[in-house]
């Protein structure tokens, strides 16, 4: 008689994200009981590991959106996902400026797309907004430093070019908080 089959009680994806959730954790916590120089190496480590990737960069935007199944709205993507988690790594290790370079390019890949005022698409407008406005903030930390990019510029081309679109089709602007950030931003 064959032994009977067992599901695992947890599966390889839930194994990998409990690691990873508690690797973070010890990451955190080492960095924070540290000393601060532990902290500084710790920071230009990944800032320098960001750099020899090619995470300051989408290779092409057009795979960010889909249409939705009735064929008019659009729909974030994976890829969508994958480009916010490095623009999210980027300013997160105070890479503000190269991450507002692929926030940009997400925003432009916006124009031309309609989207339903309450469904997923609205939503993560919403957070790529929220997105925005923390890159900016740690865009200020990189101007301690004396460095100010075309990046800002382009962004709020891109930004103003959303914002005529949207009226065109009477839409809700989805970048209200970060075309504020950009105003009130005195360079």
């Amino acid at each position: 008689m064959p032994a009977p089959e067992v599901a695992p009680v947890h599966t390889h994806t839930e194994t990998a994200k409990t690691l990873g959730h508690v690797l973070r954790a010890i990451t955190r916590n080492l960095l924070a009981t540290g000393s601060p120089s532990l902290a500084a190496a710790f920071t230009a480590a990944a800032r320098s590991r960001l750099r020899q990737t090619s995470a300051r960069r989408i290779a092409t935007t057009n795979g960010l959106f889909t249409t939705s199944h009735n064929g008019i709205h659009a729909i974030p993507t994976q890829e969508l996902d994958n480009a916010l988690a490095r623009a999210r790594s980027l300013y997160g290790a105070g890479m503000g400026f190269a991450s507002l370079g692929i926030l940009s390019s997400i925003v432009k890949a916006t124009v031309g797309l309609r989207w339903e005022e309450d469904g997923a698409m609205a939503d993560v407008l919403a957070v790529i907004d929220a997105d925005i406005s923390q890159a900016m903030q740690s865009c200020k930390e990189e101007l301690e430093g004396g460095r100010v990019s075309d990046t800002v510029g382009n962004l709020w081309s891109n930004i103003g070019e959303s914002a005529r679109d949207v009226e065109i089709w009477g839409g809700e602007f989805p970048f209200d908080r970060a075309s504020n950030s950009i105003e009130c931003w005195k360079f």
